[in-house]
């Protein structure tokens, strides 16, 4: 939630628990890290509130 309320608008939000694709497109940019969120922003990706 903290994410979504940092960005806003601004950002698309997908539940991955409900959407199968969206599942595999996440597990893809995090390299299989199941954490939340996964942020993507250009060619920068940031996993887990924070970023790592």
């Amino acid at each position: 939630m903290k994410a979504r309320e940092a960005y806003g608008a601004e950002a698309d939000y997908f539940d991955v628990k409900l959407d199968a694709a969206k599942l595999d497109e996440m597990l893809k940019y995090s390299r299989g890290q199941r954490s939340v969120p996964v942020i993507v922003e250009g060619d920068k990706v940031s996993v887990g509130y924070g970023g790592s």
